[in-house]
């Protein structure tokens, strides 16, 4: 039988690399939608220039990949606090850009509470 601090090690491990999912299919589905739904979005933000919102999307994919790797392949404190920063200026922007975003039924912003709240739970279990 397991005891209590295996068990919990199993579940942040499930906790990270779900966030890790989250990253990179992220990353994964803004290429996909290069030309569609991320293209789209930015010029519903008044960003009309072609070549800047494809820049900003394939960079904005690019911060996903490198934050969906570092928690899946190097968990810690650094990992996480890098990943908290990077949805927390993620969401400062798309908050900027499109403030309805906050009110859209399927919660694009909504959703960076709870991974919020998981970075902080895995930033205070990891090893210091």
């Amino acid at each position: 039988m397991r005891n209590d601090a295996s068990l919990e090690s199993v579940e942040l491990r499930v906790l990270r690399l779900s966030l890790a999912a989250v990253w990179l299919l992220t990353a994964l589905a803004s290429l996909w939608e290069l030309n569609g739904q991320s293209l789209a979005l930015l010029r519903q933000a008044g960003i009309h220039d072609l070549r800047l919102a494809r820049l900003l999307v394939i960079a904005g994919a690019g911060v996903d990949l490198l934050l969906g790797l570092a928690l899946w392949r190097w968990p810690g404190r650094l990992s996480y606090g890098l990943a908290a920063l990077g949805m927390l200026a993620m969401t400062g922007v798309a908050s900027w850009l499109l403030p309805s975003l906050w009110l859209d039924p399927l919660g694009p912003l909504l959703k960076n509470l709870p991974i919020a709240a998981l970075l902080w739970l895995l930033w205070k279990r990891a090893a210091r």
